[in-house]
């Protein structure tokens, strides 16, 4: 089959791999119609090169048709399904508190992570990842979300990861409607947070460079603000001087500014695989500026709830202000089963009250990856959103 796999640093590559099989008897395999670049590959197509192997498949945001069905796999051949991003047994002391992301039977001991999550490198079981024509589905008894067949594909491939990540983000909150919520970041994520926040009735500004973003968010009813100063200034004006009840980062470690950050997360990609792990583990080398933003940002007693994906160890926090403010901190990868039942009907209903319709800016065929992968990175072309088709030709 065909597979977009990890070659280094800012490289990936279309290459021919063996076909997945069916290993335990609660396994499937399904034919992928779906799957989408997320703002997590590209931590692994630039930041995260140390935990990579050469040939590693990636993507965790898949959906398809089974193909082949384990006896114990509760499928059967053409159920249609969405794959969430973590591979979970839904029967384990985590999974039954809807943590599915820490689920004890899949959790990687070993580098002393939590859930097995597919194509997101070692750190995380390195499991064959979705962006793929076929897919090995471990836990097919309890982690796919069977879907109908009237709608099409991208009504349902963000159940995979972007609505349950970006629910959880505003759920995280706490927040009510009425309640006011700044979202640092348009990417995907944060444009589901603020259309979700929006659908919840609060008060919802959110800060981007990206004018493209920007307008995207615009178009849902939401207050959009470019970064800087300025902007926090004007969110607190309009927040009687207190600024936001709660603030999302959605944006994580690969953030603009944090120059020095950026220096050591370019630097680890080059060091022996062994020094660029340590460096990575043990060294603040997360890039703060969504962060720091968010805590100068949010109010006396608010809430920061962090969806953007952070992975340094040492990554300084100043925790004064944030002791003196009273924030409270959330954060976490999506236990996407443990929402899933309140985003499908959302996803179904034919008003699109999230607006997935208004998101996918580029659908490309698989053979497509590595200009997909770079253009997104660059933020070019009004990228925001690309999701690759593996049923598709190249033009």
């Amino acid at each position: 089959m065909k597979a977009v796999t990890w070659q280094g640093h800012n490289k990936v590559s279309v290459e021919t791999v063996p076909d997945p099989q069916i290993q335990q008897t609660n396994d499937a395999i399904i034919e992928v119609t779906s799957t989408a670049i997320c703002g997590s590959d590209l931590h692994l197509y630039e930041v995260l090169g140390p935990f990579m192997t050469p040939g590693d498949i990636l993507g965790h945001e898949p959906m398809g048709r089974v193909v082949e069905a384990g006896p114990d796999s509760n499928l059967a051949v053409g159920d249609r399904v969405v794959i969430p991003f973590q591979i979970s047994c839904g029967s384990c002391f985590m999974c039954l508190r809807g943590l599915q992301t820490q689920c004890e039977v899949t959790q990687v001991r070993e580098q002393g992570m939590g859930a097995a999550l597919y194509g997101f490198s070692a750190l995380y079981g390195a499991v064959p990842g979705g962006q793929a024509e076929y897919l090995r589905v471990p836990h097919a008894d309890y982690s796919p979300i069977k879907v109908g067949n009237e709608l099409p594909d991208h009504r349902y491939l963000f159940l995979s990861d972007v609505i349950p990540t970006a629910w959880q983000g505003v759920a995280y909150t706490g927040l009510k409607s009425g309640d006011s919520i700044a979202i640092i970041g348009l990417g995907p994520i944060g444009q589901f947070a603020a259309r979700i926040a929006k659908h919840q009735g609060m008060k919802v500004y959110a800060i981007d460079p990206v004018a493209e973003r920007r307008a995207m968010a615009a178009r849902h009813g939401v207050m959009v603000f470019d970064t800087g100063e300025e902007s926090l200034n004007q969110i607190r004006e309009a927040t009687d001087g207190r600024g936001p009840d709660g603030v999302v980062d959605a944006v994580g470690m690969e953030a603009h500014g944090s120059p020095i950050a950026k220096a050591a997360q370019i630097s680890a990609q080059f060091l022996p695989d062994a020094l660029g792990k340590a460096m990575m583990q043990t060294v603040g080398v997360d890039r703060l500026a969504a962060l720091y933003s968010a805590i100068e940002l949010v109010r006396r007693g608010g809430t920061i709830s962090l969806s953007g994906v952070y992975g340094g160890a040492a990554s300084p926090l100043p925790l004064i202000t944030m002791f003196d403010k009273q924030i409270t901190v959330k954060m976490g990868q999506a236990n996407v089963k443990n929402w899933v039942d309140k985003i499908l009907p959302l996803v179904e209903d034919p008003a699109d009250p999230l607006a997935v319709d208004d998101f996918i800016t580029h659908t490309l065929p698989l053979t497509d990856a590595p200009g997909a992968y770079e253009m997104f990175q660059k933020k070019e072309d009004g990228c925001i959103k690309v999701v690759l088709d593996p049923t598709r030709s190249a033009v």
